[in-house]
């Protein structure tokens, strides 16, 4: 079983919608008790990186799930700020984030853009898988994933780097330790590749 965590952040409708066509089962956590019986956890999340993390620590979603996560090993994505809260600290605000990737989330180079806007980052880009992970199974690198982001997830070992886009520079597309995934793009607007990376996780 699936559960998507609402928080109140993330595209939970769009994500469910892709699962339910999938015929995969999934439920949406409402509370932090709804998340005891999951097999696998999906952290949504639209915003900024301190918004985000005051609502898991509002709701009381936090603590359970570090130890679901941490004690209980269960999988766990991270889609877009999803994903950088996994990390320890975000050049974006001054919470903690959850530390489950050692890293800090940093603002995107501008120097390094040619293009204008040069941010957000935002809509298709290919990406480079940096090693073999059944989370990318069937996934076309050329056609890529799209993206919306300023801030980017530096990890600081090079080993928890999935998978890279190039926006002006080398930046982390998804990242993973053990149980641990996350993903800068937004799978549920990435058509085949996004609707194949989410069977994926839940085949994993």
């Amino acid at each position: 079983m699936i559960t998507i965590v609402n928080y109140g952040s993330g595209n939970i409708k769009a994500i469910g919608n892709i699962y339910e066509r999938l015929s995969i089962p999934f439920k949406i956590a409402n509370t932090p008790e709804e998340i005891k019986d999951a097999d696998k956890i999906l952290l949504p999340g639209v915003g900024a990186f301190d918004e985000t993390i005051a609502m898991l620590d509002d709701t009381g979603f936090r603590p359970v799930l570090d130890s679901a996560v941490l004690m209980n090993k269960i999988p766990v994505l991270g889609i877009c700020v999803g994903m950088q809260i996994l990390a320890e600290k975000s050049e974006e605000g001054n919470l903690s984030g959850l530390g489950w990737i050692k890293g800090e989330v940093k603002k995107i180079d501008k120097s390094t853009l040619l293009q204008k806007p040069k941010l957000p980052h935002l809509g298709w880009n290919s990406i480079e898988i940096k090693r073999k992970s059944d989370l990318f199974n069937g996934i076309n690198e050329e056609d890529g994933f799209y993206f919306l982001h300023s801030y980017h997830f530096a990890p600081n070992h090079k080993d928890d780097m999935l998978a890279t886009a190039f926006y002006g520079s080398e930046l982390a597309a998804a990242v993973n330790k053990d149980n641990v995934f996350g993903v800068q793009f937004h799978p549920e607007k990435s058509h085949q590749n996004g609707i194949q990376l989410l069977k994926n996780f839940a085949e994993l």
